[in-house]
Parts: structure tokens; C-alpha cells; sequence
């Protein structure tokens, strides 16, 4: 499958915003992976981390891009402890797992000692000044 999409049966949104045919707040990117703000976050700061190369699930991923995620992980997180020095770390595999986009992705969440967030009957939407103003927390020094 190509780095930017997928086999082309199914329309994928992470797949076009990785090939940015849809707009994102985006935080890092780099050959193979892409961070960027969640639309709906469960808490302010709630990142997507994705795989530039699409597959549903990480064990669908060449060890290459596995090492990938990581190592943009490792970026990432130590960006959000920037917010809060608390955070969860989740990667959903399989819709009774509770993924909802079917191309691999890890969430980071800030916590800020809220209730669980998890639960919430409502996620609001990101307000694009809030999103710029982390764009700018959350980009390199």
C-alpha cells in the first residue's frame, strides 16, 4: 500500500490528512508519521499520533514503521507533559476495542485531574483559537 493512503477501496480520513487533502491542526510530522490535534478531544492538548502508511492495526505495520510510532511517541509525550505532566497513552485495536477509524493510531491525552473523560456524554469540538494556541504550546522550543 502507498505511505500516504490506502489500497483505494475505502476512503480513509486519516489517510487524506495525512496526504493533506483534509486540513489538520498538525503538531509533527516527519517521513513516516504525522501528530495532530483531535476535533473532538476528550481533554485540551488530546493528540493523534498515526502511521503515514495505512493498516488498521500496528501488527499490520512493517517493523520500520512500528519503530516510527515509537520514536514519535517518545516526542510527542514529552510535548504534552508541557500541558500536564499527566497523561494516558491508548491505542485502540479492533472496534470492540472501541476504534472508530480503522488506520492505526495512538491517542495522547493530557490530564488535568478531571473526572474520567473516557465517559463523557459529549465531546466538544476543537475552537480554532484554542487549537492555535496549542499549536504554538506544542511545537518545538
Amino acid at each position: 500500500m502507498p505511505a500516504d493512503g490506502n489500497d483505494g477501496e475505502a476512503r480513509c480520513v486519516f489517510c487524506d490528512i495525512v496526504a493533506h487533502r483534509t486540513p489538520a491542526h498538525i503538531i509533527y510530522e516527519d517521513a513516516s508519521t504525522l501528530a495532530f490535534l483531535d476535533n473532538f478531544p476528550f481533554t485540551r492538548g488530546h493528540l493523534l499520533v498515526v502511521s503515514k502508511r495505512h493498516g488498521a492495526r500496528l501488527t499490520d505495520l512493517p517493523w520500520d514503521d512500528q519503530m516510527a510510532l515509537i520514536r514519535t511517541l517518545d516526542e510527542l509525550c514529552r510535548r504534552a507533559e508541557r500541558l500536564s505532566p499527566d497523561y494516558n497513552l491508548s491505542l485502540n485495536a479492533g472496534a470492540n476495542a472501541g476504534q472508530v477509524v480503522f488506520h492505526v493510531h495512538f491517542h495522547i491525552i493530557p490530564r488535568y485531574g478531571e473526572a474520567n473523560p473516557f465517559h463523557i456524554p459529549h465531546r466538544p469540538r476543537l475552537q480554532e483559537s484554542d487549537a492555535r494556541a496549542l499549536v504554538a504550546e506544542l511545537s518545538p522550543p
